[in-house]
């Protein structure tokens, strides 16, 4: 915020303040935003925890693991924006906090997929040696002319791998930016060429791309099976919130790192853009959490399977009298 002199309001080059300091600031709509945030924030917890007791009755092992991992991605992230929202200097822990918990779910969305057919076996049993389209996003959706490629079970192997990395290495790159934060070498907002914070930004940017590739190669090719089990509406729910979580936070983010969110003392440009974030992200996975309660917990009718090759509908766990997912 510039003064009428042209001069930068000192207020406005301070960092992130204290929770105590910011809560002084708070005015009467202040108080109720943070206290309807906050309710939101401990509704989505509350719901997560009610689905994961239901999951862990209704469903056999391990898919009653892999839908609870993935329920808890939109409760995970309003928590931890909660708790940024609260004490700002947190913002650092809480965001690396949110992305590395993410960056196992990308995973489980993968195994989960493989799942819902039987397992591994089942999956390799069906697809075996019949040809799979890898032109498909966020790496090769500009390039048709890619072949398909035969699945085996070594193909299966690299899909899984190719999620995998990217589960381990971000929690790697979180403790390592942690660890460099503490010693005043990694700043969020500096993002110069002579910086680590571009570098390993753009390496985690890489290796998320890299992430959800084999995902969207499971999905495009297998979706078909698995309508009757309204995959389409969870795989949008988690698309969603990879866009939400992911992709608004960057530009968020980008565009206060240049100025053009106003300070608001005690906050700064930066601070509170990543406050607005953090209050928009809560209000999203509030809605996010109450539609997976609802896709997650509906019990299908068995869908029946023919012996047939041709038929394109089938998959082998749906002749249950009852799916819960």
């Amino acid at each position: 915020m510039e003064a009428l002199n042209g001069t930068i309001d000192p207020a406005c080059l301070k960092g992130r303040p204290l929770a105590i300091d910011m809560l002084n600031q708070l005015d009467t709509f202040g108080y109720c935003l943070y206290f309807m945030l906050t309710l939101m924030s401990c509704i989505s917890l509350l719901v997560y925890l009610e689905q994961c007791a239901y999951i862990y009755k209704k469903l056999p092992y391990p898919k009653k693991t892999l839908v609870i991992w993935v329920n808890g991605a939109a409760p995970v992230i309003s928590t931890m924006s909660c708790l940024a929202m609260w004490i700002p200097r947190a913002f650092m822990i809480t965001d690396l906090t949110s992305n590395s918990y993410f960056a196992v779910v990308i995973y489980k969305i993968l195994l989960l997929l493989i799942e819902e057919l039987g397992g591994s076996n089942a999956f390799l049993e069906k697809f075996s040696g019949k040809p799979f389209w890898i032109s498909t996003g966020p790496c090769c959706c500009c390039c048709p002319c890619l072949p398909d490629v035969p699945m085996s079970r070594r193909m299966l192997f690299l899909l899984k791998l190719g999620s995998l990395q990217y589960a381990v290495l971000k929690t790697v790159f979180t403790v390592l930016s942690i660890v460099l934060w503490t010693n005043g070498n990694y700043d969020p907002a500096n993002l110069g060429i002579y910086g680590i914070t571009l570098w390993i930004s753009l390496f985690v940017g890489v290796l998320t791309i890299i992430s959800l590739w084999p995902v969207a190669i499971v999905f495009m090719n297998m979706n078909r099976y698995l309508r009757p089990l309204k995959i389409i509406p969870k795989y949008a729910m988690y698309q969603l919130t990879l866009v939400l979580s992911q992709l608004q936070t960057s530009i968020v983010n980008i565009v206060a790192l240049y100025g053009n969110i106003a300070c608001a003392p005690p906050l700064s440009s930066q601070a509170r853009g990543t406050m607005l974030n953090q209050q928009i992200l809560i209000m999203e996975m509030f809605i996010i959490t109450l539609v997976n309660r609802f896709l997650y917990r509906r019990t299908y009718e068995a869908v029946e399977t023919h012996d047939s090759e041709e038929d394109t509908t089938a998959q082998p766990e749906a002749t249950l009298m009852e799916h819960d997912v």
